[in-house]
């Protein structure tokens, strides 16, 4: 057996302080990634940081857009009217991550803090050009992914919350794991009054990014006919047992096709 000390902070300082005075600390959100890796000793921490008491749950709305809370779960932003009134495709997307159980315990700033490559809300934090909060500063969503598993954050650095402007209209398809449910392909679709964003998850071998040819046949015409004539290209796309390069290419076009229809 190895030595695991677990401590549950209720403030944003106390959790920070724990994470500067220890040599080997993780940060505990959902624990959907954590736990598992912990169980099957790939991990072996000296202290286990649990964030569900730091007070980080919440959703506010404001004029133009939603902030949420780093450890707001999955089924709380999936069954916020004012989320679902401000942008739909954000609660589609929650509404959709794995099983009721996922829902209940996985957390928006857990996902964006692990950036697993077949997450959904990535897609969502970069469609809409998000920006993410913590204890040291505000990351703008297109500087704050850097790849596979990745991100800017420091080792002294926790996301407290996420603020995503409203878009006109949005949407989010997946194309999802039969078994657990992740998207093997996830396209989150947002339109603002001056352009469209777009962007995928699931299928990039550095994780998401944005589909700018899909933006541009998006932002000239905003239906899903409009991406007939585009073509994605396999570079940088994932191979692996689910599905090639090739067929990933295929589904971003046919996610994204969904998404605008279900705008």
């Amino acid at each position: 057996m190895y030595s695991l000390k677990y401590c549950k902070p209720k403030t944003i300082f106390e959790a920070v302080s724990e994470l500067k005075n220890s040599d080997d600390a993780s940060l505990l959100a959902g624990g959907h990634t954590l736990i598992p890796t912990l169980k099957q000793r790939l991990a072996n921490p000296h202290l286990l940081i649990d964030l569900a008491g730091c007070g980080l749950s919440s959703i506010i709305k404001s004029a133009h857009a939603i902030e949420i809370g780093a450890m707001t779960c999955h089924a709380d932003v999936a069954k916020n009217k004012d989320v679902a009134g401000a942008n739909p495709g954000l609660s589609m997307l929650a509404r959709g991550i794995g099983d009721r159980q996922v829902r209940n315990c996985g957390t928006i700033g857990g996902s964006l803090a692990n950036n697993d490559p077949a997450a959904c809300y990535p897609s969502a934090v970069l469609a809409l050009s998000g920006t993410i909060h913590t204890n040291k500063r505000d990351i703008a969503a297109h500087e704050f992914f850097t790849g596979m598993f990745e991100t800017v954050l420091d080792d002294d650095e926790l996301i407290t919350a996420v603020t995503l402007p409203n878009p006109l209209k949005s949407a989010y398809v997946k194309f999802p794991n039969p078994a657990s449910r992740y998207a093997m392909v996830g396209v989150f679709v947002a339109k603002f009054a001056d352009r469209v964003q777009v962007a995928v998850t699931g299928a990039g071998e550095d994780g998401v990014f944005r589909a700018k040819d899909i933006e541009s046949a998006l932002s000239e015409n905003f239906d899903a006919a409009s991406l007939d004539g585009v073509t994605m290209s396999e570079d940088g796309l994932m191979e692996d047992l689910h599905a090639s390069p090739a067929y990933r290419a295929h589904l971003i076009l046919e996610m994204a096709r969904r998404a605008v229809a279900a705008c």
